[in-house]
This record gives C-alpha cells, structure tokens and sequence, in this order.
C-alpha cells in the first residue's frame, strides 16, 4: 500500500506553491478481485488495483477540482497549477471554503469501528473455489442455469487540507453471490442471493447462499399477471429499503437548495406515523458505510433524520448548509475529482413487533413484492411507479408467483401508512424490514 498520507502532504505543498489559498487533497489506494461462473465454466477473472489522488484549490470564494492516477511529482506539480488557473476563473460561490479549525474532528479511533480486515487477501484459486460451491449449492432439481460470483477488495483514503486537518482509514469487503434460472422460453424466471462482509470471519457458508437463490427461482416457477385494482403492499425486506431511500433522498439539502424535493416544505412535518424514525449512525461497527469523519473532516454522529414520525432537518455539508443557513450535518463525500456532497451512510428504520408472515396475513389481498424494476419517481412531487413482480396472497395466504406488473403511488402518502415487520437484517448498512403499505394502484393482468 502506498503512504497516503505522504501523497496528500505532497499534493498540499504543490498546490501552496502554485499559489493556492487553500486546498484539500484525497489519495486513495484500491484493490480489487473477482471470479465469475456461468454454466460450470469461468467465465471472467478479473483483477484491479490503482492509485488516484485529487486536489481542490480554493482562490477566495473560488473553487476547482482536478484529479489523476498519476503520483509522480511532475504530474502533482501541473495538477496544482492547472487547479489553481481555473480556481481564477471559476465563478464566485459564496458558500465555497474549508470547515474552520474548531469544527474539524479531533481524537477519532477509526479501528474502534472494525472497517478492515486484517486477514490476507484471497487467492484466486480460493475465490473461485468459493463461486463453485455457490453454484454447486444453487444446482437444485428444476434449476436450469447458475451464475455465481465471489468477489474481495481493499481500499484505503486519505483526506488532508490546508486547515490542519489531516486523516484516514481502510476498508475491506468480502462478497459472494448466485443467480439461479429456472423454467425456459417465456416461462423461464430467475432470483437470486448475495451477502457481503467486512470480515471474511462473519461471512455465511456459501452452501447457504446457493441453496437460497435455488430456492427463491423455484418459487417463481408458473407466474402470471396479478389483477389490476386498488391492493395494500408488503414490501419484502430485500426491496423496502428503496421506499426509506426516497425519503433519505428527498431530504439530500442539495435537492432542497434547488427546491426540487417533495419534502422542501416538510420540515417539522409528520412524514412516517408516530413512533416510526429514521436515524444515521456512521459509527456503527463492521458496518461497510461507517466512518469516523466526513469528506471536510468534521466528526460524524449518530443523528435522527425523523423522529417519531417528524422530519427533523436536513443532511448537509458546508457549502449546502451555509446556503440554507444551517449548521453541516459532517454529511460531506468526497471523490477525487470533485468538490464535496451530501450524502447519508447508514440508516436505521424502527423495526416492527410482526414477522413478515404477519405483514401478510394482517394483508389479507394483495401483493407481496419481492422484485423492484425500473423506476419512475417525480423528484418534485413524490409520484411513484415501478415495475414488480413477487406473489399474490389472498385472504392472508400466498397462492402464487407473480410478474409483469406495475405498482404506483404517491411517496408523501404511502410514506404514511407503512406498517414495519422484525426482519431487517442486523449487518446491512440500511436497516429496513419488511414494510406493508396501504392503497397503492396496481396494474396487472
């Protein structure tokens, strides 16, 4: 590995040279490894590794970002001075400029927070041994096709500026996963399994993981259009975290200092039913989204987006924040070849008391989704239609596989009437069960 911490000095000292006012500077270091199998066969090995460094140069309230793969001093040296020419002709942004020396993060333990994997890189040869006792296990009976994957890497990053700040850590991700195809023609159908962990230790058996997608695709064997009407939903716990999504999105302090957000004039409003929230908590252990600071290097934290149903503020970096005269949420990320953004880690949805099965007696007719496709959502309004497929229950008992259909509503309704089940799966970043929502347009057979 590359000492990122060097490389971000460097970047800094180049960009004080040409001239810069301030600066901040992120090195990151990658790698990566992944097989594929299709049909018994490999079918692509591939292996990435890399460097990328990016510099921001600020000149007054003007700004610009330039990034390479590159490290050598002459290429750092022309980065700079290329950075700090178009710094000059940038357009004035106000709300441009590093976090002051009192917000930025000071005494963090980013290995209290378990991000890596000290545990050496798998080998190829152990990759693919794992992606074919994946298969192996997916090859059930009426299964006619598998293709599975096994996949490791390791990224390190490191975030200096001109502000005295200066910081870094890794992570590590280990990954298998199997898509199974059953039937054939236009009756053949397909699902799938995956996990991913931090630590090769907590990883399931991939024996689990193929029988599960086996499992899944037979069950779709014989689907058909569901009928076309007015139907409550159970949102299955594999896709109802793009509905919190929505939400977490509509609430991104970018959308709402353009005013393109259904939720701009919801603050303090009641979003979700009482006792329902949604909280980011960053600091979360052996949890892929954690992070002991954000991409301007303040201090992250546990915070409540809503709260017992009402929408609680905003998630902000600087330069959001300052437009809507708002404190920084330390939401800023950061790439290497532009300036920082809002964007959340993990959220936390309040769990239910019911199970799924639950959900869909309390049901009674209506769809249990369990596969999203497409997506068309009115940023502004709150409009929502996607293509789905999943079974059909009635009276509170599944009776089939369904697909090709169409589910539509409006966010800032169906938002409230969500009833949350216990199934959430503790290790995912987004922690959301499965959720039943009530009177969503269905448009079926």
């Amino acid at each position: 590995m590359h000492d990122l911490n060097a490389l971000t000095a460097r970047l800094l000292a180049a960009a004080q040279k040409a001239g810069a006012e301030a600066a901040d500077a992120i090195a990151v270091h990658g790698q990566s490894q992944s097989i594929d199998i299709r049909k018994g066969a490999l079918e692509q090995a591939e292996r990435a590794e890399g460097v990328e460094i990016g510099l921001r140069v600020l000149m007054g309230r003007r700004q610009a970002c330039v990034s390479a793969s590159d490290i050598s001093a002459a290429t750092m040296e022309r980065l700079a001075e290329r950075a700090v020419a178009m710094a000059r002709e940038a357009p004035e942004d106000a709300t441009a400029g590093l976090a002051s020396p009192d917000q930025l993060a000071k005494n963090w333990d980013a290995a209290a927070l378990e991000l890596s994997d000290p545990a050496e890189e798998p080998s190829a040869a152990a990759l693919e041994e794992a992606a074919r006792a994946v298969e192996a296990a997916a090859m059930a009976p009426g299964v006619v096709q598998v293709e599975a994957s096994a996949g490791y890497s390791r990224r390190a990053i490191h975030l200096a500026m001109s502000n005295g700040f200066s910081g870094g850590y890794g992570r590590t991700s280990h990954s298998l996963s199997a898509v199974a195809f059953v039937g054939e023609g236009t009756g053949m159908e397909r699902d799938w399994a995956a996990e991913g962990r931090i630590f090769a230790a907590d990883m399931p058996g991939a024996a689990e993981i193929g029988a599960l997608a086996a499992e899944r695709a037979l069950q779709r064997l014989g689907a058909k259009k569901p009928p076309t009407g007015a139907f409550p939903v159970v949102f299955d716990e594999r896709v109802a975290a793009s509905l919190i999504g929505h939400l977490v999105m509509a609430a991104n302090g970018s959308m709402i200092v353009r005013g393109t957000s259904w939720l701009r004039d919801k603050l303090g409003a009641q979003v979700l039913p009482k006792g329902l929230s949604v909280v980011e908590d960053p600091l979360r252990r052996r949890i892929s989204g954690s992070r002991p600071f954000d991409g301007e290097g303040l201090a992250t934290a546990r915070r409540a987006l809503v709260d017992d149903g009402v929408l609680m503020g905003w998630t902000l970096d600087l330069a959001t924040g300052r437009k809507l005269g708002m404190d920084s949420t330390a939401n800023a990320t950061r790439g290497t070849g532009a300036p920082p953004s809002p964007s959340t880690t993990n959220i936390d949805l309040t769990p239910g008391v019911l199970t799924r099965a639950d959900l869909i007696a309390q049901m009674g007719t209506g769809l249990w989704v369990t596969s999203l496709i497409g997506s068309t959502i009115n940023p502004t309004t709150g409009d929502y239609s996607r293509g789905a497929s999943g079974f059909w229950v009635e009276n509170g008992v599944v009776t089939g596989p369904v697909n090709e259909c169409t589910i539509a509503g409006n966010l800032l309704d169906m938002l409230k009437t969500i009833l949350p089940a216990n199934d959430a799966k503790p290790h995912h970043g987004t922690r959301v069960p499965s959720l039943l929502v009530e009177g969503l347009m269905l448009a079926g057979a």
